[in-house]
Order: C-alpha cells, then structure tokens, then sequence
C-alpha cells in the first residue's frame, strides 16, 4: 500500500513508514550551490570537522558563474578552499547548474538526496526522493551522512490523453500549479501519472519535478519507465537501476485529475507563479526581454523547441534575447547541433553554462519597469533583481515566438 515516497524510505531504513511519522535516514547526496553553501560550511564549522563520506557531498558555483562581484568572488574562494580540504565534489564556472548535473551524472532512481536549494526536487523525475533544505540541514547530512525527516502524505496527480501541438510540460506544469494553488500541496509528495506524463520525454520530465516547489510540495516523484532507464542508459551507460513505482492500492490523502488536451500554452504571470492564463488572455502584451534557460528548461529538447522557431528569423529590435544551457554537456551539444548558431543569428545573447538572470545577481537584470518573458520557475518582485520589473513564465516556445514579435505570442502562429 505504499506511495513512492513511502517506498523509498521504507527501503532505506529496512521497514515500513507511515506518512506524519519522524525518522532519522540515510542520506544519499548532499550538495549546495554557491549562495547556499558559504552558510552551509560555517554551520557545518560550528558543530564538525570532518564530512562522513566526501564522495557523498557536492558543491556548485553555479548561480554567479563567472562571478560578477568581489563578495562572490570571496565566496567562491570559501567554498574551494572547504571542498579541496574535505575532499569533496567541486563543480566550478562552467559545469553547469546544480540540478542539470545532478539529473545527468550522479541521481538515482530510489536515491534520498537533499540541496540547499529549493529545486532540489528536480531530480524527483528519476524518482529519487529529492528535496530542498536550509543550509543547516544540508550541513547536518554533509557531517552525518543522514538528516531527519517527516514522512510527506501523498498527492495523486493524474494527467490523461495528450498534449496537443504547441503545448509543452511547462505549460502543463504551470497550469496545475494555477489550479492547486502555490501553497496546494504544502509539505506533499507530489506523484505525476497518467498517459500524459508517460508519453513525456525524461527532460520534459524534469521541468514538471522542477516545478513541484512552486505549488508547496517537499518532493515532485514520477514513476521509473522504460523512458526513465532509456535516459539514463544514453548518458550513464549500461548500468542497473531500481524501478520505483507505487504499489497498486497505494492510499493518497488526495487525487487530483486534469485531461491534457483541455490545456493550452499558458503563462504565469506577475508576481505569482500560480497567476495562470491562458494564451489568449495576455497575447499582445508588449516585452523587453525573453530568457531561454535555467533549471527548468535550460536543457537540449528546450533549444531544440526554441530553435524550431527562431532559426532563419531575428527577433524582434525591442527585446534582448538571452539563452543559458543548463551544463557544460548540453552547451556542447547545442554546439554540434547548430542551435547556438541559430540563437546568435537570430540575436540573441549566449551565456555561460549556469544561472544566469533567474535570481538577479548576474547577467540579464531588467531595466526598471521593463517585461521579461523567462522559462525560469519563480516571477516574484525583484527575482531578477528589479523588483519594479515584471516576469512572466513560459514555455521555451512561447518565449522564442514572443522574442520573434516582441510581444506575448502563441506558438502554435510558428510551428
């Protein structure tokens, strides 16, 4: 009778759990970025000298990367120098964002991993239990190698049929969020099934995990498949992996239901990520900038969908068009590709593998009351580090064809 989330804890500590109950449980990664980590190492120093199992903990300069300010740059420095001592993973400028290198070298199906960032839960598409926490508790699990946790409830979330053309998982994503509400599923395990989400490629996947935080859950799970274990095959290699999935009677506090083909592209717009419409309601809406990157969609099927639409064409005279991979992988792959070839002739800016504009401490911080269309998760006042700007949230298709009229476009007018 066990949800996923139950499942892999049940694994874990060799019994079964029960969801509200308390245990203490092994951790399989933990990992900070280079915002959270500074406080995570003097936490850390304040309580231990020595990490349980280096090979076990990772850290990530990847939200300011090339650093833009001395202060980061002395943070940089703090964070080496720890990671060098303790023998920990070091992933420096370039390498990419936290989650992207996560999902593409180290999570596992059934693994418990924790980050000192909230979009930890990414990494739930491969079905590892995968949550955000503070700094301290990160610092905990880094120094224990296991950390506390509550047993989540569980949240069904059943999506039939299947897309139609010019609508992407973000879009999906964004729209369940709208209907949930941003606190909908405070303290939950999200769980995503049905026809829709099956017929998802595993990166398509990864935006819906990602987003899972965005309407309050502690963990976005979706089931393991032949599509989990071909992803992982094409960049891990042969190796064996665990099949998570629930058991058939497994009980759900609630049961949410949606038919993908009533779902239109859509947006989230100001300054809430669960302010959903509908295309047709904000279309029209003039913009100064369009952001193509991030944790949510910074991947190659995102250029790739982008790509669709921008090659051949420029963008609009009025817009900066930034673009950001996601890692050091998809940006070479974008490379061989010819994607970032279209992007620099259609206009558009590349940055190095990371961040970028998302939290406003880089590149791409918008002018005052300027618009931004962003395939990024969060659009609260000063996210990109204005807070008189505006952010809207998009798919990678409806963010090319709005960099292309310089206005909130339907996709569906290019492909």
């Amino acid at each position: 009778m066990a949800t996923m989330a139950e499942k892999i804890f049940s694994w874990k500590l060799g019994r079964d759990v029960e969801p509200g109950e308390f245990v203490v449980a092994p951790v399989d990664i933990s990992y900070f970025q280079d915002g959270t980590g500074p406080l995570g190492i003097r936490r850390f120093n304040e309580f231990s000298d020595k990490v349980a199992d280096p090979r076990k903990v990772h850290f990530f300069i990847d939200h300011a990367s090339p650093s833009p300010r001395k202060e980061l740059s002395n943070d940089h420095r703090f964070i080496r120098e720890f990671a060098r001592r303790m023998g920990t993973y070091l992933h420096e400028y370039g390498e990419g964002i936290s989650h992207q290198i996560m999902v593409e070298e180290f999570a596992k199906p059934g693994d418990i991993i924790v980050g000192a960032d909230s979009h930890t839960c990414t990494l739930g598409a491969l079905a590892a239990f995968a949550t955000g926490v503070g700094s301290t508790d990160a610092a905990i699990a880094m120094s224990e190698g296991g950390l506390w946790f509550r047993i989540p409830e569980s949240y069904r979330i059943e999506v039939s049929g299947e897309l139609e053309k010019g609508v992407y998982s973000k879009d999906l994503i964004l729209y369940i969020i709208g209907k949930l509400g941003a606190d909908g599923a405070t303290y939950k395990s999200a769980e995503f099934h049905g026809e829709a989400i099956s017929k998802l490629s595993q990166e398509a996947r990864f935006t819906i995990s990602n987003m899972a935080i965005e309407m309050g859950a502690k963990v976005g799970l979706i089931p393991t498949d032949d599509e989990t274990f071909r992803y992982l095959k094409s960049i891990r290699g042969d190796q064996e992996f665990l099949n998570v999935v629930p058991d058939e009677d497994a009980s759900y506090e609630k049961t949410f239901y949606f038919d993908a083909k009533n779902i239109p592209p859509g947006v989230a717009a100001p300054h809430n990520v669960d302010n959903w419409k509908p295309i047709d309601e904000v279309a029209g809406t003039p913009i100064n900038q369009v952001y193509i990157g991030t944790c949510t969609n910074g991947r190659i099927e995102d250029f790739r969908i982008a790509a669709q639409i921008l090659k051949g064409r420029k963008k609009h005279r009025d817009v900066t068009l930034i673009i950001a991979p996601a890692s050091k992988r998809v940006y070479i792959q974008a490379v061989t590709e010819g994607l970032i070839k279209i992007f620099i002739e259609a206009g558009g800016v590349v940055l190095p593998p990371g961040c970028g504009p998302c939290v406003g401490i880089h590149a791409g911080v918008p002018a005052d009351n300027e618009v931004v269309l962003s395939t990024q998760n969060r659009n609260f006042k000063g996210r990109m580090g204005n807070p008189s700007a505006e952010i809207y949230l998009a798919s990678p298709a409806t963010a090319a064809a709005s960099a292309l009229k310089g206005v909130i476009t339907d996709p569906r007018e290019y492909l």
